[in-house]
């Protein structure tokens, strides 16, 4: 079964600072540029702009400016001897000192969020990226221990119960202990789908739902099954089944799919997304 800890240290509210009109980070990126390097080829290159679209921005905020920003002699192909005027030097300065405290400002906000624990579930579980089709959420209510395994039990929102087989070393890992939790990502290729008759199993996970989509393409197809909590799961089988199974929208269907079928993630404090086994 694969693990993956998700360590978080993302900035939840972003935002750029930009003044009226034309005066944009990408012209104050030139400012600077001209600042550190005194040639506008070089400054275009620091600022990921052509040459052409450095004069372009600099003929426009000269011509928008009460004071001309950017001064320029002739300097052939290289563009030597461009540099800032004293508003030029003043306008750079009161950008930085906006950009100061802008970050400072969002800084604010974020521990804000941070503080607030409704918020953080929430943002949170916006941020998951991941390949596997189905992402659920759930509390984890038991952990039995093997001699090599650990089965986690999990409650997802609805109160339906998930049993999960994870190694030992990957439980330690991932820091999961009762009352913490999880999510749980689940392949749609491994979800099997049957219909809502009672049988016996020797897969251990079994969520009843609802049929609210059905998608062919052809050869496969691809059911979508909302849980009691609103969730939803999806699952690929082949177009045969589905039609064997008399699938669609509105009929009752069952997603069965083994322990060690599930991939297990956690929250961290910090970093980036680190796998394990």
């Amino acid at each position: 079964m694969s693990v993956t800890k998700i360590e978080n240290s993302t900035p939840w509210l972003e935002g750029e600072l930009r003044l009226v009109g034309s005066l944009d980070s990408r012209m104050i990126g030139l400012l600077r540029a001209i600042e550190q390097s005194g040639s506008l080829n070089q400054a275009a290159k620091q600022a990921g702009l052509s040459y052409k679209g450095a004069w372009q921005i600099i003929e426009r905020a000269n011509n928008l400016a009460p004071k001309v920003l950017i001064a320029t002699a002739t300097g052939g192909s290289k563009g030597g001897g461009t540099r800032l005027t004293a508003a030029g030097q003043a306008l750079l300065q009161l950008f930085t000192r906006l950009e100061q405290q802008h970050q400072a400002f969002l800084r604010q906000l974020n521990q804000s969020l941070a503080d607030d624990p409704d918020v953080m579930l929430l943002l949170k579980r916006q941020v998951i990226k991941t390949s596997a089709r189905n992402q659920l959420f759930g509390k984890v209510t038991d952990i039995r221990l093997g001699a090599v395994n650990a089965e986690v039990f999990f409650s997802l929102k609805g109160g339906e119960q998930l049993i999960v087989s994870v190694t030992l070393p990957s439980l330690d890992y991932l820091g999961i202990s009762v009352g913490g939790d999880a999510v749980l990502l689940i392949n749609a290729s491994d979800i099997v789908v049957i219909d809502d008759q009672p049988v016996l199993l020797s897969a251990r996970n079994r969520l009843d739902g609802q049929v609210i989509r059905v998608q062919y393409d052809g050869v496969d197809s691809e059911v979508i099954i909302q849980l009691q909590s609103g969730e939803t799961i999806a699952a690929t089988v082949s177009q045969t089944s589905a039609v064997a199974l008399v699938l669609k929208p509105g009929c009752r269907a069952s997603a069965i799919f083994k322990s060690n079928a599930v991939i297990l993630a956690a929250m961290a404090s910090s970093g980036t997304l680190a796998p394990g086994r």
